[in-house]
This record gives structure tokens, C-alpha cells and sequence, in this order.
């Protein structure tokens, strides 16, 4: 039975996909199969977005107080199902949506994505991992040279579409970087999170 959903305290957490463009150096897919107890999140295949929908009958949904798009993979690899995910959520369901994505949804696209997710999510968080392309590309280790380029565009696109948009590090780069980065959010006018790492 592949894991579409599963829980972490009082979020439910969406599943989608294990495709990403990225090889970050502090992903937890590298410390086993599952997050935060979960049960195994690498995929037989991908579920439709038929079948995440009718996944959510399973749950008590007055429990939790918001869905998050964050599995072992990049959701805007299926940028079309977030959307018509999303927006399911958020009418039928009546909780808030997340979601955690790398930003870089226009490259795995090949256009703008940013306004599939008006109305879809309430918050968007964005990992901006690094405080400048060279470093982020040695961290993130993406497919593209102009990877952390397009992350800033999709951040400032969505803006116009999303109500609320962060950018997110993990407290595995050096303080003098995270320093960088807040700078760098303050800038763009986004709120930076700094993350403790899960290992």
C-alpha cells in the first residue's frame, strides 16, 4: 500500500510524487524511507489526483488544521494536481493548504506556474537554502546553472497569486549565510524561516 497521505502532529501531509530536479546535501530522503514516522514514502507510482482526493475520506479532517503539499519528491513536478488538488482542499475541505516546493516550477514546466496556485494554497514556502546562486548551487545541486535565479522569479510571482510567501533555510549552512539570506528575503520583502535539520 504506497503512502499518498500521512500525519505529523496536526498537519496532513500530501505525497504526490518522488521526481525532483534537485540532489540537495541535506535531504532526508538520504537517512531512510520515511518522515516523521511516517510509513514509506517512495512511490509504486504515482497516484492520480483522483485518488489523493478520495484518500482524504479516510480521515477524521476536524483533527487537523492544515494540508501540506511535502513528500519525498518535488510537488510542482505535478503542478496541474496541486492545483486542482489544492483548490479541492480548500472548498470541499475547508482547510488551509501548504505548500513546500523548491521554487523551481517553472524550469521543471517550462513556463510561469505561479498562477495555477491562486486559489489553490493560502501559503507557499519556498526553500531558498542559500544566499547566493553559487552557493545554493553547490547545496542544492540542481539541474540548471540559473536554478536559484528562476526560485527568486517563482518567489516574486507568487506573490501576486498567493497570500503568504516564505522562504525557508536549514540551520546547516553557516550563521555569516543565514545572515545573507535574511538580507537577501528583506530585500524581496519575504519572510524568512530558518529551519533546525531533521536528521
Amino acid at each position: 500500500m504506497m503512502t499518498m497521505l500521512y500525519t505529523v502532529g496536526n498537519k496532513i501531509y500530501v505525497n504526490l510524487t518522488n521526481r525532483c530536479p534537485c540532489a540537495c546535501t541535506f535531504c532526508i530522503r538520504q537517512n531512510g524511507d520515511g518522515a516523521y514516522g511516517s510509513d514509506s514514502l517512495w512511490l509504486d507510482r504515482e497516484p492520480t489526483a483522483d485518488e489523493v482526493i478520495s484518500e482524504f475520506g479516510k480521515y477524521d479532517l476536524s483533527r487537523y488544521t492544515e494540508v501540506v503539499f511535502c513528500g519525498y519528491g518535488e510537488p510542482m513536478e505535478r503542478a496541474e494536481d496541486v492545483a486542482l488538488i489544492g483548490k479541492h482542499i480548500r472548498k470541499k475541505l475547508g482547510l488551509p493548504v501548504r505548500l513546500n516546493t523548491n521554487g523551481l516550477g517553472d524550469k521543471i514546466n517550462g513556463r510561469p506556474t505561479a498562477q495555477l496556485l491562486e486559489g489553490a494554497v493560502d501559503i507557499v514556502s519556498i526553500s531558498l537554502n542559500q544566499c547566493s546562486a553559487e552557493k545554493y548551487n553547490a547545496v542544492t545541486r540542481p539541474k540548471w546553472e540559473d536554478a536559484f535565479e528562476a526560485m527568486l522569479k517563482f518567489a516574486e510571482d507568487c506573490k501576486k497569486y498567493v497570500p503568504k510567501v516564505m522562504f525557508t533555510v536549514v540551520d546547516v549552512i553557516p550563521e555569516e549565510d543565514i545572515k545573507a539570506c535574511r538580507e537577501l528575503s528583506e530585500r524581496l520583502g519575504i519572510e524568512l524561516r530558518v529551519r533546525t535539520y531533521d536528521s
